[in-house]
């Protein structure tokens, strides 16, 4: 089965194809089973604090987002919203109390759905704060789930006694750390393989879509090495599953699986010091982890609501794999299966710029990656950084996602113009992004097979490839190795395989695909990035230019103050010799940007399948729209 939204690509020229490597005839990637009905937007916001201002409602009026994601319905709510410390980190919950709380939730959520928004509700899974025992008694969670569980609210108690729902360690005591000493508490894990917690998930979901949220997004979504009777059971009945007692033997030097002990059953773990084992281990973690979301919230959450938004909020940074992201060795027909849409946070990875060692702080290739691997569906970008606002919307609307993801700062009066300005753009727009598909002439894979196979260096040399692209300002796509099918090969002018080969002769093929002659050629500072895409109504060709270049902090590599601090420099001169599409003739030529009320007509020259013009000088974010 091809993938759901075809990528365009100059057709007239995907015939000749070029592949580095020998193509393996009859590979068959794997493919995305029957899928949950897309719901498409291409503007949220997010927060965990400030929600509860007075002049929350105001912004979202100005800003027009179609999702909000706010408030708070798992353990974070359950944990805190009781106690003394309702108001701080995490949740900043805007009134204290269980039924104060689910009164101001509900009665926020029906003002934003007034306002056109739909409302995701944050899921905190697993991570429960508070002690079982002590002076003053059970506290937190433990308090909550004892003396404080509303059976005409949530039904029964799966449990009597709330340990029976922790994660063990290989001694069977709850595994507990002090991170973060909310309350003078500590942090507890429940176990997402324990179908008694499961059921308290979705005790939470039903109460949460019953307050008014159109869905959710699920935090602290990644296991530890938990040695409960479920996870144990779990990951033997997994290696059975998979392998004949004499592979298990000869593959992980087990004689007799039923009376085996492990000393570990780990999750993340130091690529390093990865085997065959952890990385089954790793594997069975975040495929059960997906069986306990796919349980919890699209057979049951959607038994309630058949239209549940569903998201996972995971975590990405510059690529981190085993020791990061939470679908790592996850198989490609369970990623992101029947999702709405995808969050991944960069972490610290992106939050700067070096302009002059030629960092820019950017997403764009694990936003390409994104897409690729989720089919097209919408996705955002978790940054944190409060300064660079109008470079981060334009970084997701430029490659396919939907801007914002954290956070959008509308008590700083500057950023909170910017956004309303540049999410009005986008709106105005919208039949340029809404479920726009990406323009591309050159497949660069993610060697998500080589990852499975423990290999990260392979991770390495592709976001070495993937950056000389960008700074040749190359047109391309990033789609995982395992749903790569030679017809999705052929479908464009090269393919960059193997992005473990650190050889010299492939150093040269690379350099040779960057002159390649059939490709579209920009020329601009290696401060832009460029990409393209085709709107689904309309024959248009739209390019995407995003400019990084700013005064930066003094301070290096400071993250800034504030949008005060963003500093844009505009750009100008940028030439644009594109290969267009078979049988396409532009008519004209109309340039955009947020800071424009008006479109600007372009000069441009059009002769054998090419199109030649000279981009208008912007401040952030630049759109051409070639119309037929």
């Amino acid at each position: 089965m091809p993938l759901a939204k075809c990528r365009w690509v100059p057709s007239h020229l995907a015939a000749t194809a070029l592949a580095f490597v020998t193509l393996a005839a009859g590979i068959e990637g794997p493919t995305f089973a029957a899928d949950h009905p897309r719901f498409e937007f291409t503007r949220m916001i997010a927060h965990w604090d400030g929600y509860g201002d007075d002049d929350y409602l105001q912004f979202v009026e100005e800003a027009q987002p179609e999702v909000c994601q706010l408030g708070f319905y798992g353990a974070h709510f359950w944990s805190l919203v009781h106690t003394k410390e309702f108001a701080g980190y995490p949740a900043h919950f805007p009134v204290r109390g269980i039924n104060e709380c689910r009164d101001w939730f509900k009665t926020r959520n029906a003002e934003v759905h007034k306002r056109g928004a739909k409302v995701v509700g944050h899921m905190n899974v697993k991570f429960l704060v508070g002690d079982p025992e002590g002076p003053e008694g059970p506290r937190g969670f433990f308090h909550f789930y004892k003396n404080l569980w509303d059976e005409k609210i949530l039904g029964p108690k799966p449990v009597a006694d709330p340990i029976d729902l922790l994660e063990k360690d290989k001694d069977g005591k709850p595994i507990s750390i002090n991170n973060y000493g909310i309350g003078g508490m500590k942090e507890y894990w429940a176990c997402l393989n324990n179908p008694n917690w499961r059921k308290v998930l979705k005790a939470w979901t039903k109460h949460g879509i019953e307050q008014g949220c159109d869905g959710f997004v699920a935090n602290y979504f990644y296991r530890h090495d938990c040695h409960c009777p479920h996870c144990v059971a779990g990951f033997k009945k997994n290696l059975k599953a998979r392998y004949k007692p004499e592979e298990i033997k000869a593959k992980f030097a087990i004689d007799d699986l039923d009376t085996h002990t492990f000393p570990e059953i780990v999750s993340w773990h130091d690529p390093k010091e990865s085997t065959p084992l952890r990385r089954e281990m790793l594997r069975w973690s975040q495929v059960s982890n997906k069986e306990c979301f796919d349980e919890v919230f699209h057979q049951y959450g959607r038994s309630l609501k058949p239209d549940l938004i569903t998201a996972q909020w995971n975590h990405l940074g510059d690529f981190n794999q085993i020791n990061g992201d939470e679908r790592c060795l996850m198989p490609g027909d369970l990623w992101g299966k029947d999702e709405t849409y995808l969050w991944y946070s960069t972490g610290g990875a992106a939050f700067y710029t070096d302009l002059k060692a030629g960092f820019l702080g950017e997403g764009t290739l694990q936003a390409r990656y994104i897409r690729g691997a989720f089919d097209d569906k919408p996705f955002t970008l978790g940054k944190y950084e409060n300064t660079r606002t109008r470079c981060y919307i334009a970084e997701l609307a430029a490659n396919g996602g939907a801007p914002i993801g954290f956070y959008a700062r509308f008590k700083d009066p500057e950023a909170r113009k910017e956004i309303a300005r540049y999410y009005q753009f986008l709106k105005k727009h919208d039949d340029l992004y809404r479920a726009n598909q990406p323009y591309a002439e050159t497949l660069l894979i993610y060697p998500r097979d080589a990852v499975h196979q423990g290999n990260v260096v392979s991770v390495e040399t592709f976001k070495q490839s993937g950056k000389r692209l960008l700074d040749n300002h190359r047109l391309f796509d990033v789609v995982p190795s395992d749903r790569v099918t030679p017809e999705v090969r052929q479908r464009y002018i090269t393919v960059i395989d193997r992005a473990n080969d650190t050889s010299e002769n492939e150093v040269k093929r690379r350099d040779e695909v960057i002159a390649d002659t059939r490709w579209s050629k920009i020329e601009a500072p290696q401060s832009v990035r460029v990409s393209a895409s085709r709107p689904v109504k309309g024959n248009e060709l739209t390019l995407h230019f995003v400019n990084y270049n700013r005064e930066e902090p003094k301070e290096p590599k400071s993250a800034g103050g504030g949008i005060k601090d963003e500093k844009p420099i505009a750009v100008e001169g940028i030439n644009a010799d594109v290969a267009l599409p078979q049988g396409f003739t532009a008519k004209r030529v109309e340039f955009l940007t947020p800071e424009l009320t008006d479109a600007v007509a372009v000069p441009f020259e059009q002769a054998n399948g090419r199109l030649k013009l000279t981009v208008p000088k912007f401040l952030v974010y630049g759109v051409v729209r070639v119309i037929p």
